[in-house]
């Protein structure tokens, strides 16, 4: 027997309870911890990289003010006339196009590995889906103050005051957090994160232009009126504003909870189940 075989044979259970950590495991985090530190862990992708946090509020401030000062007297005889009509269609528009952010993240992962790492971890196997829409969640409200301060500033007063700015804005994240899940399934399908933004292009210029965000649709062709009037970014557009000068009217709420709800019920789980395939 050679002197290795032999020193082997002498390691005892004493020896290995030894080598072992006799500390207690900590406890397998639950769904809620989990999702919540991802969530956290995409706000703090902004620290490391400010560009993310660029794309949402620079390009909402540009729209606000190109509209407001390029179309507004044409439109409403003044730019500070026009700021009151714009700036709830314009915060609705400003983060429609940000929730295309939540399936870009999410196909970076994938594409750079980080994706295999998470599906191996002891946790909820949703939670990076969770924890990515409540990060974005943060980014929506950060798009959302700038855009709304930089109406004040310009001449935005809303009739409502204060809680009607913050029931609006409370419903555009409904539609902007059921609308994320959208582009999870995309995030998930494609190959590419450019793809992810190329695809969101083809549905979100139609669906924010042809609306009511900019303009009365009275002013359209009758055809084109039919399809503004079944869009539900029209129908959020006329509840956030709304509430915001007072005055809503309940069915535009009904529409945009109604179709917040459809897009959960069909791309929730058809997310979930393209994330088990990915495992």
């Amino acid at each position: 027997m050679s002197t290795e075989t032999k020193e082997t044979s002498l390691i005892t259970e004493e020896d290995l309870a030894d080598a072992l950590s006799r500390d207690e495991r900590p406890p397998r985090a639950g769904a809620v911890s989990a999702s919540v530190t991802l969530g956290w862990r995409a706000l703090l992708k902004i620290k490391h990289v400010p560009f993310q946090l660029f794309d949402v509020t620079a390009f909402p401030l540009m729209f606000t003010l190109l509209f407001t000062f390029l179309f507004g007297g044409a439109l409403a005889g003044s730019p500070r006339e026009y700021i009151q009509f714009l700036l709830p269609g314009i915060l609705v528009q400003s983060i429609v196009f940000i929730t295309v952010y939540t399936g870009f993240g999410l196909n970076t992962d994938i594409d750079n590995g980080l994706f295999d790492r998470f599906q191996s971890l002891p946790i909820w196997q949703p939670a990076p889906i969770v924890g990515a829409l409540l990060g974005d969640v943060m980014r929506y409200s950060i798009a959302a103050v700038m855009v709304i301060g930089l109406g004040v500033i310009l001449g935005f007063r809303p009739g409502a005051g204060l809680l009607g700015v913050i029931l609006a804005l409370a419903l555009v994240l409904v539609f902007a957090f059921s609308l994320s899940w959208i582009w999870i399934v995309v995030g998930l399908t494609v190959q590419k994160p450019e793809s992810v933004m190329t695809t969101s292009f083809l549905l979100l210029f139609p669906l924010t232009f042809v609306s009511n965000i900019f303009v009365d649709p009275t002013t359209m062709p009758g055809w084109l009126q039919i399809v503004v009037d079944i869009n539900p970014v029209t129908h959020l557009a006329d509840a956030t504003r709304g509430l915001m000068h007072g005055g809503v009217e309940f069915v535009d709420i009904a529409w945009v909870l109604v179709a917040s709800a459809v897009i959960v019920t069909v791309f929730a789980p058809l997310s979930l189940r393209k994330y088990r395939k990915e495992r």
